[in-house]
């Protein structure tokens, strides 16, 4: 292939031409992004990040510019250009049959959903706010981030998306800014199939006006399901952060729980050991008691012998 002097510096240009485009369409899209970012020092960053790829594009397209304009005369300063010769085609072949499709398919409608569903705080813990500190409606959160452990400056140690099996307990870490100190604030660690709120905690704000936070859950063992969750950061009754991960696996089985029951006390229960025997009773008869009566008894009297009579 030969390429000329003039082929290269519009081929270079319409290169330049590109980058110029597409710098600006990233530097459009990084303010964008940077202006949806809750904490503000990100967003700051971000959105400079993003002028700068503006101003350097503006910069590319004054230099493609150059380049069109000046960069062919003093080419051919150094390097005259030298006459070529010019082909002619001599056939040009003109196609006679030109297929058409006759059949055009038609997109089929697709259902976008039209309503979003933003988290509300149950009745149950909007009924025990106590603070009377009005919350700040500018307070912004970031995602939440759930980790297994967190460090002293509230970080959390590798962050995931999916646990597995055994599950003890969780952490959620976020930034925040604009808070304000005594005003009430809620975290809900919800599980999304059956929307049962495993842990939260409702209570006045503790912490400074920015910085770093974090909430933890710590259910029994066996209710870290398979599945999605999703935990929920109000201030006041405003949703203001959410953050979702999955479990995998099964949770282990719980131990059988050792409850207390009561157990009769002994009382002693006199048991007959023996056997009574009937026995004949003897019904006393009465006894005829002889009492001795005093009979005289007559003594022999004195009787006379008869005398002989002669």
């Amino acid at each position: 292939m030969n390429l000329d002097i003039r082929t290269a510096v519009q081929t270079l240009f319409v290169l330049i031409l590109l980058g110029v485009v597409l710098s600006i369409f990233v530097g459009i899209r990084t303010i964008r992004s940077g202006q949806r970012l809750l904490y503000f020092r990100k967003r700051r960053e971000m959105v400079s990040r993003g002028w700068r790829t503006i101003f350097g594009a503006v910069i590319l397209a004054g230099f493609a510019y150059m380049l069109n304009r000046y960069a062919e005369p003093v080419a051919y300063r150094f390097f005259p250009p030298s006459p070529t010769i010019t082909l002619t085609p001599t056939v040009t072949l003109t196609p006679t049959i030109t297929l058409t499709p006759t059949i055009s398919l038609t997109p089929t409608i697709t259902n976008t959903p039209s309503i979003t569903f933003t988290p509300a705080l149950p009745d149950s813990i909007r009924s025990g706010i106590l603070t009377t500190i009005t919350p700040n409606p500018e307070a912004v959160f970031s995602v939440v981030l759930i980790a297994r452990e967190i460090d002293d400056n509230f970080q959390p140690v590798d962050p995931q998306s999916e646990f597995a099996n055994p599950v003890t307990k969780l952490y959620g870490t976020f930034s925040y800014d604009q808070m304000v100190p005594g005003s009430h604030w809620a975290a809900l660690w919800y599980r999304l199939a059956d929307q049962k709120l495993l842990c939260f905690e409702s209570k006045p704000w503790d912490g400074g006006s920015g910085g770093y936070g974090y909430t933890e859950c710590e259910p029994s063992s066996d209710e870290w399901l398979a599945g999605e969750y999703e935990v929920q950061i109000f201030v006041g009754t405003e949703w203001k952060s959410s953050g979702r991960f999955n479990i995998s696996g099964s949770p282990p089985t719980p131990l059988p729980t050792a409850t207390a029951t009561r157990t009769p006390t002994a009382t002693w229960t006199i048991t007959p050991t023996g056997t009574a025997t009937l026995r004949p009773t003897i019904t006393p008869t009465p006894t005829v008691t002889q009492t001795r009566t005093a009979t005289p008894t007559p003594k022999p009297s004195a009787t006379r012998a008869p005398t002989a009579t002669y």
